[in-house]
């Protein structure tokens, strides 16, 4: 698609950040991942429109059976564990072999930066992942796909093959905490850099949300990428509403002509 002469300044603007920048920090929302498929959770059609949040809280997991089926049911439809990187996810894995990319910070469950090429250890997810599963009783953890076939096989429930504990998948469900060395982890991170890239959140869930405004406070960059306007938006030196794929396409063919340069 032919860009207009304004959104070919913010392209060569975010371009010319990234190659200034020391210190990259890239915050990704389910904006992201919705062009692989993955619908996201608030939008018309999204997860909440086929599930009621009410059944994802922990206090039912643990108690209630039939929430505990709707959750196994939610990962066996396979849009999360089949799900293919896009555009987006590409770009900001071929960042981290520039050598420009200091870390990920995702609210995404889905795997998708790891499947891309981004190391696992710069990729922060603040809500857990579907890839895998944990004993509640002893921590044991378990790769989704041999649950998810268990749970195939009689739709009972899956259980630790070392204490019999409830195996839960390894996402933050309603009324837990996110994880303190991750979510500690990711404070830093945001507050150290130089250049804060926001793809594809709406900048709604806290504490993940207080990421950005971490960055900006500390003196960094702020660019927000997001198909709908956020509340950030009046406090980003660069906002682009479209789509995550092109745009960061767009981008990251600009940062590879200045690299050789």
């Amino acid at each position: 698609m032919q860009l207009t002469a304004a959104e070919t300044r913010k392209i060569i603007r975010i371009a010319d950040l990234i190659l200034a920048s020391k210190d990259l920090v890239v915050f990704t929302g389910a904006g992201i991942s919705t062009e692989s498929g993955i619908p996201d959770f608030r939008s018309p059609g999204g997860i909440w429109t086929r599930f009621d949040p009410d059944d994802f809280t922990i206090q039912k997991y643990v108690s209630d059976p039939e929430s505990q089926r709707k959750q196994w049911s939610l990962l066996e439809e396979g849009s999360l564990i089949n799900a293919q990187p896009n555009r987006a996810h590409y770009a900001v894995a071929e960042l981290e072999r520039m050598g420009k990319l200091t870390c990920v910070i995702t609210q995404n469950i889905d795997n998708l930066h790891q499947k891309a090429g981004n190391s696992p250890e710069k990729v922060l997810e603040l809500h857990g992942t579907f890839g895998w599963t944990r004993c509640m009783s002893c921590g044991s953890r378990y790769t989704s796909e041999l649950m998810l076939g268990r749970f195939r096989g009689n739709r009972e429930i899956p259980h630790c093959d070392h204490c019999s504990g409830l195996i839960k998948p390894d996402v933050v469900f309603f009324g837990e905490s996110l994880p303190s060395g991750t979510l500690e982890q990711a404070s830093h991170c945001s507050q150290a850099c130089d250049l804060f890239i926001v793809i594809g959140s709406s900048l709604v869930v806290y504490p993940a949300a207080f990421m950005p405004a971490y960055a900006k406070q500390s003196g960094a960059d702020l660019v927000i990428i997001n198909n709908s306007q956020t509340d950030m938006d009046s406090q980003a030196d660069v906002v682009v509403q479209g789509s995550a794929g092109e745009t960061m396409e767009n981008i990251l063919s600009r940062v590879r002509a200045g690299l050789c340069v």
